[in-house]
């Protein structure tokens, strides 16, 4: 399903979004940014998914930004959205990337939007502005130094230089890292983990965190205590305690 330069597929519970521009190393244009925000609505709004999966074709994930589409006076912000259409996006469901290839720029801005990520042993991940007189604005600069230690995450801002798939794992910026050619495998494993569990529960972890980043405690603490409120009145809540007394597996309704 999906566009030319977008597809999707949906496996079981997960919704698996792929860039398709190999032929441009799966830059994103104006194109690439409305259909990945139409793919992230699907998402959201089918109750029978629960996970997201974003990708690129051809063995690479995303060169970032289109620069040839840029000069011509394309965007590839989408309003509310951000770079991509996935930068800024408000969703409640996780979203997993699997990097094969290159993350550069804009691509890596993707995965760092994302939740998890998974890459591959051979990958590179890297934020190479600098390099072209420009900033990692759609989210490089705020996220990476939230992700990786401040110092490190300055000098590949700074020197624009790539950071090896293996390198990252270490500093914590990858989840896991698999064999060249298996992340979207390996990513569909770890969102088949995620869907088993309450989907409510999983929005409302993304919602604290989110609520908790930079916030005072005290903050992020009363934040916390009205979506415990919601999910304390959930029937999820009761079919999770009812399923573990009964030592089955649940049945998750999202309610």
């Amino acid at each position: 399903m999906g566009t030319i330069d977008v597809q999707t597929q949906r496996l079981g519970a997960t919704l698996l979004i792929t860039i398709n521009r190999p032929q441009a190393r799966n830059a994103v244009n104006a194109s690439v940014a409305a259909h990945l925000a139409s793919a992230l609505d699907e998402l959201e709004a089918d109750p029978e998914l629960r996970v997201g999966v974003l990708t690129g074709a051809g063995g690479t994930f995303s060169a970032g930004m289109d620069l040839k589409a840029s000069l011509g006076g394309e965007s590839s912000d989408i309003p509310g959205r951000g770079f991509g259409g996935v930068a800024e996006a408000e969703r409640s469901k996780p979203l997993i990337a699997a990097v094969e290839g290159w993350a550069l720029g804009g691509g890596l801005e993707l995965a760092l939007a994302c939740d998890l990520i998974v890459a591959a042993e051979d990958a590179h991940l890297g934020l190479p502005e600098v390099k072209r007189g420009l900033i990692a604005g759609g989210g490089g600069v705020i996220r990476l130094p939230k992700r990786i230690p401040y110092h490190l995450a300055m000098e590949l801002l700074l020197t624009g230089e790539p950071l090896s798939a293996p390198r990252a794992a270490e500093l914590g910026l990858v989840n896991r890292v698999a064999p060249a050619g298996g992340t979207v495998t390996a990513a569909l494993q770890l969102a088949e983990q995620l869907a088993a569990n309450a989907p409510l529960a999983l929005a409302a972890v993304r919602t604290v965190t989110r609520a908790a980043d930079g916030a005072p405690e005290a903050d992020a603490f009363a934040a916390q205590r009205s979506v415990l409120e919601r999910l304390l009145s959930s029937a999820d809540v009761r079919e999770g305690m009812t399923a573990f007394a009964e030592r089955r597996a649940p049945r998750w309704t999202g309610k």
